[in-house]
């Protein structure tokens, strides 16, 4: 019996022996000799690596930000004032990662993928490091697809392509985040998974923003990102990153994604608060050296891949705020620079009542034509060259009352141009009735319709065309162009409708 026992505890032994996972850990482990506003410096991490995760003596969380001869300078995360000189610290191996998936769709979450909705836990599909190598030029592919911002004036003047850079820019209060909302309801079943990303953004605001997404249906294939202003320094630093690794999980798995950063001019303060915790040096505006690089390898990761990849793609969006209208400032030309075009909204369009209060002048999409469909392309020829002239006439012309009819043609046209491109905010319009709008304004009957009942006529003039040829919308989505029998049909029809608008309103003479 004493024997049988024996034998159960050896055999016991033996196993809790061979279940033993006996793993040689090595770590490099150092003393912080300065702590204090979210920033420490450690002495001893010999073979710390840029951008790793540290563990504090006390739990909290670090990263390696600046690596020095003699110390590290490292930014912590979750910094609840218990950290001290003298406590060690220990390298983990492991770079600033993120958990991303599809998981994470629907759901509010902070920069390091922590739920902040209250809708309980997130299971990642994996983890993705936030910063990592643009694709090279070789996995690349020229923007050729549109991305459908549901907004007549930028999709018919200031196209965005898939796997473009398109720079928002204005002062505060002109619609900048209200484009990017717009732009993300109008994906819906586009197959477009949307990021968006608040940096330094009241809370009250993004919670507004979840709301409106989730009222139209738009919430479902998007991730918040939020980094508000009640957050830390670091946390809103690596925001815009831990959103691009989350769009790039879905970017290489063959999907299209949006990113929405709100804004880089947030962004740039709060790694400049960094930098001049960690004594850097600091050159224009206080900004350190390297700002410029900042953004850059950033944008740099939206992009077309080619089809060898999956044909995945994400375009970002960035917002960028000025102050009175400073296009020429430090962070607006250096973010100018890297992304391919901007849409500059103004004060004085948007206290005007032009909404969006683009300036087509200081507008423009560098990829152009190519992210547009043959039949948007057909109809938007000399539309930005219409507007340019009156604009230009409209300065003249206020000072005195003798025009030629040439003149006023131009300006009649002019004005109701403007007034087809106001578009209320939170509704997206698709893009066959961009294509219908566009054409039939530039028709002769329309001149007989005032500017002030335009938006009345179009409005009227849809149904009309769902009614009486109920296949021309399907037609121009499907083929990607307006073919001549449909122009036929639509000038044919477009007097008809004009004399029966007129009637029908008492609007003669």
């Amino acid at each position: 019996m004493t024997n049988l026992n024996l034998k159960d505890i050896t055999a016991g032994l033996i196993q809790q022996v061979d279940d033993l996972n006996l793993k040689n850990e090595v770590a490099d482990v150092g003393k912080i000799i300065y702590a204090g506003d979210g920033i420490i410096k450690v002495t001893g991490l010999s073979k710390v690596k840029y951008f790793e995760v540290l563990s504090v003596e006390n739990g909290s969380t670090a990263f390696a930000l600046n690596l020095e001869e003699n110390e590290v300078g490292a930014v912590v995360l979750d910094d609840d004032g218990n950290i001290s000189q003298g406590m060690t610290v220990k390298t983990t191996g492991r770079l600033m990662s993120v958990p991303v998936g599809k998981n994470l769709l629907g759901r509010i979450v902070n920069p390091l993928g922590q739920p902040l909705d209250g809708k309980g836990a997130i299971k990642a599909d994996n983890w993705r490091e936030i910063e990592v190598p643009s694709a090279s030029i070789m996995d690349r592919k020229p923007v050729c697809e549109p991305l459908q911002t549901g907004l007549l004036c930028v999709d018919s003047m200031i196209p965005i392509g898939r796997g473009q850079r398109e720079l928002i820019i204005g002062d505060r209060q002109t619609g900048k985040t209200a484009i990017a909302i717009d732009t993300i309801i109008n994906q819906k079943g586009k197959d477009v998974i949307c990021v968006y990303v608040a940096i330094g953004q009241k809370s009250s605001t993004v919670n507004d923003i979840a709301h409106k997404l989730e009222n139209f249906g738009a919430l479902d294939y998007t991730i918040i990102v939020s980094a508000t202003a009640r957050d830390s320094a670091p946390l809103q630093y690596i925001a815009p990153y831990a959103g691009c690794a989350m769009a790039e999980e879905f970017m290489y798995a063959g999907k299209h994604v949006l990113i929405v950063y709100d804004d880089l001019s947030k962004h740039a303060v709060s790694y400049r608060t960094l930098s001049l915790l960690l004594k850097r040096p600091a050159g224009r505006e206080a900004y350190p050296g390297d700002i410029f690089y900042l953004h850059s390898r950033l944008l740099e990761r939206s992009v077309k891949l080619s089809d060898a990849l999956g044909g995945g793609s994400i375009t970002a969006l960035p917002i960028v705020e000025t102050q009175a209208g400073d296009i020429s400032a430090y962070i607006p030309t250096n973010v100018i620079s890297i992304t391919d075009g901007q849409i500059y909204l103004e004060t004085e369009l948007f206290n005007s009542g032009v909404r969006p209060a683009v300036n087509v002048g200081l507008s423009v999409s560098r990829v152009g034509s190519s992210a547009q469909i043959k039949a948007m392309k057909s109809v938007t020829g000399s539309l930005r060259l219409q507007l340019a002239q009156y604009r230009e006439l409209a300065v003249f012309t206020q000072f005195g009352s003798d025009l030629d009819s040439v003149t006023k043609a131009v300006l009649t046209q002019g004005e109701k141009l403007t007034e087809l491109l106001k578009q209320p905010q939170y509704m997206p319009m698709d893009v066959a009735k961009q294509v219908v709008r566009l054409f039939v304004v530039s028709l002769p009957p329309l001149l007989l319709i005032d500017k002030n009942h335009i938006h009345k006529f179009f409005d009227e003039f849809e149904v009309y065309v769902e009614n009486n040829k109920p296949d021309l919308f399907d037609s121009i989505r499907e083929s990607k162009i307006l073919s001549d029998e449909n122009k036929q049909w639509l000038e044919t029809h477009a007097e008809q409708f004009t004399a029966s608008f007129l009637e029908n309103h008492h609007l003669n003479g």
